[in-house]
């Protein structure tokens, strides 16, 4: 511990050097070298005022029979009075194909189930762009990707525009001026306040975009100061690392006139009950995005339809979005890319090596209906230990054992160390997809240090020397090391590993865990849950170690920072605050806090990517999570839609859903299908009722 403090203390330059000779003496490997392979398109880098603003125009229209059927027999007013002062206005000159014509759909297939649609009391909706399409959040990302490096900042959304206070601790932001829930009723600072007051602080709520009050910083505040302005209150200067942190999923608010008579504090509901009040089977529940659910079947299919008070519109005043619907079919993730490249739905952020080498070779043909774009490795999975030692989830003697195995550095070198991750990429997928991953950020993104990286590679042997130094070895002769003596009563070492049972990817990169592992001689128990209850779980802290998928923190940095470590109580799901109300962090972690804090307040571009070489110095050295492997992705969308940006990532600072801002994406007159499932549908109206409506 003292040699990386001794490294880490001097300047960020000597990073490099000081972490070659802990390498000369600790075993660490040099990084693999990936493996070529043809990265996704470049971007054309705009600024974001070249792709919105909010003003007025002229004149607005909307889809023909949207008039002919609602507005010119009085079910709803007319489209002009519909929208904002200013909606947002998307600017042709950043449309791939420039504005677009009404009509058509987009079909999905997604492997995850709704439980309900209270996005801020905790419910999710299935995953797969659903949300994505139904839910707008104060600020926005996905589009970032096209931004110019020396211009990225956050993109306006519902909040349309902010400031600094002069001391830059507050920030005034002010709200679109007479937006609209899909129902009809106003949108404004009270869905804001109460999205923050009664879910974010309330501690018996867990939004499903994981918000927490650390999530914008710990001591943060937030006021209402009229109607459609809101002011923060921050103990740092100017942390615009908390606009990025109000986008999707963390600050996404629900409609306060639904939601609050169901939450527990106005009602006597229980938060159960609160979480569950909008099962799937209730219809037109109100959004602000582009889409509403009309349609619910179970294990069947999701419909939404086109948000008749949507409040963006293009530069010739057509309401958005085009599309007249999005659908979803029950199905699986597998599946999703099949249908996908098959030409049976529309979209798919191909995910799961096991597709891979088909998709290229069906894509590859003149009468594909499907275009497939690979994109950078920003795919990674880590192995996480639980690192909370003083009782958070409440673990058994057992649990409690294992807890402090995980902040042993030994056993966590000797775990690295037992990976063939070379073997573990190769089992998913052939060919140059996989590389090795060593865990933190991804190599190829904006903060990677390769010099900064460590990386405890393959060396079983190696790996029970450090096993040894743990202190743990096989005393009863059955092939798996013990407990010592008095710890867990000397007991076989035995760990169970979470794993989302929804992707096979996961699956299977756990069962080669569980191999490996058992060559070590320690014996894991895989504990498969779906998704839903994986997440509980997680965040309830039930588990020794976990197998998930890495979030945006690890890739854009600038979104989700306070995910790097464990800032707050409960910011980091692999160390949260125990029963006593401490964290128990162990040295090299609370470095990690004390950078990514840093990072936070800093607008020094250098000193951010100095502290980031820090940061990721610390995580590799000290295995804050093991990594396992690492591979692209790749957008797999149907050719007859246009408006889709080149380059667009499957993941980056959000997923392509986003990315490729689907409520301007159009299909052309000449390639439109009759695939809508609830043609002429729009969500019911105020006091028409819970179902889909037709003329």
């Amino acid at each position: 511990m003292k040699r990386h403090a001794m490294a880490l203390g001097g300047a960020g330059l000597m990073l490099g050097i000081s972490l070659l000779a802990v390498q000369a003496q600790d075993g660490m490997g040099k990084v693999p070298e990936p493996p070529a392979f043809a990265a996704q398109s470049e971007p054309n880098f705009v600024s974001i005022s070249d792709i919105l603003e909010f003003k007025a125009l002229p004149e607005y229209h909307e889809p023909e029979w949207v008039t002919k059927n609602f507005v010119d027999t009085g079910k709803l007013p007319p489209v002009a009075e519909r929208l904002p002062k200013e909606p947002m206005v998307y600017k042709t000159a950043n449309m791939p194909e420039g504005v677009g014509v009404y009509g058509d759909t987009m079909r999905h297939v997604i492997g995850g189930r709704p439980d309900g649609w209270n996005y801020a009391g905790g419910a999710q909706q299935g995953w797969g762009g659903i949300d994505i399409g139904m839910y707008e959040c104060l600020t926005r990302t996905g589009p970032l990707f096209e931004v110019k490096a020396d211009e990225l900042a956050p993109m306006p959304n519902l909040a349309k525009s902010w400031e600094w206070s002069e001391d830059g601790h507050e920030l005034t932001m002010h709200l679109i001026e007479g937006a609209k829930w899909s129902d009809g009723m106003p949108f404004n600072a009270d869905d804001v306040m109460f999205y923050w007051e009664d879910n974010v602080l309330d501690t018996n709520v867990s939004p499903t975009g994981g918000a927490t009050p650390e999530t914008f910083g710990v001591g943060t505040t937030l006021v209402k100061v009229d109607d459609y302005t809101v002011k923060w209150t921050f103990k740092e200067v100017r942390p615009t690392q908390y606009l990025y942190q109000m986008a999707y999923g963390a600050f996404c608010p629900g409609p306060a006139h639904m939601l609050k008579p169901q939450h527990p504090k106005y009602s006597s509901n229980t938060y159960e009950q609160y979480k569950n009040a909008f099962p799937p089977e209730y219809l037109n529940f109100p959004v602000m995005g582009a889409w509403v659910p009309v349609e619910y079947r179970p294990d069947d299919v999701i419909v939404l339809r086109r948000n008749p008070y949507y409040w963006k519109v293009d530069e010739a005043g057509n309401q958005l979005p085009y599309l007249n619907e999005v659908s979803y079919r029950l199905s699986t993730w597998s599946d999703r890319d099949v249908q996908t490249v098959a030409g049976t739905a529309d979209f798919s952020n191909l995910e799961q090596p096991e597709n891979f080498v088909e998709s290229l070779k069906r894509s590859a043909e003149a009468d594909a209906p499907a275009r497939l774009q690979f994109g950078a490795r920003t795919i990674g999975y880590t192995l996480y230990p639980n690192l909370s030692g003083n009782g958070w989830g409440e673990p058994s003697e057992l649990g409690q054992a294992i807890r402090e195995l995980n902040r042993n550095l030994d056993f966590r070198k000797a775990v690295s160390m037992a990976l063939d991750r070379q073997s573990m990429g190769e089992s998913l997928v052939k060919g140059p997809f996989t590389t090795p991953y060593p865990g933190g950020l991804y190599a190829g993104t904006s903060f990677y240090d390769k010099d900064s990286t460590a990386y405890f590679g393959y060396s079983l042997d190696d790996a029970k020397a450090y096993l040894a130094k743990a202190g743990l070895s096989d005393t009863d002769g059955n092939g798996i090391v013990n407990f010592p003596a008095g710890t867990a009563g000397g007991q076989d070492v035995q760990i169970t590993l979470l794993v989302n049972g929804d992707y096979g990817t996961d699956k299977s990169l756990a069962e080669g865990v569980l191999t490996m592992m058992e060559k070590l001689g320690i014996r894991v128990v895989l504990d498969t849950i779906s998704g839903n209850s994986l997440t509980e779980i997680q965040q309830g802290g039930k588990f020794d170690w976990a197998v998930l998928r890495n979030g945006a923190d690890l890739v854009s940095v600038v979104q989700g920072t306070v995910g790097l470590a464990p800032v707050g109580p409960r910011t980091a799901f692999s160390h949260r605050v125990g029963t006593d109300g401490t964290l128990d962090l162990l040295p090299f972690e609370q470095e990690m806090v004390d950078v990514v804090n840093k990072f936070i307040a800093s607008s020094d571009n250098a000193e951010r990517a100095d502290l980031m070489k820090q940061y990721q110095a610390l995580y590799t050295q000290n295995l804050y999570g093991i990594g396992l492997t690492q591979y692209p992705g790749a957008l797999i969308i149907n050719k007859r839609f246009a408006n889709i940006p080149a380059g667009a990532p499957i993941f980056q600072f959000n997923w392509a859903e986003d990315n490729i801002i689907r409520e301007r994406v159009f299909v052309p007159a000449d390639k439109q299908t009759t695939n809508e499932l609830q043609p002429d549908t729009l969500p019911a109206a105020p006091g028409i009722g819970n179902g889909p409506v037709k003329n």
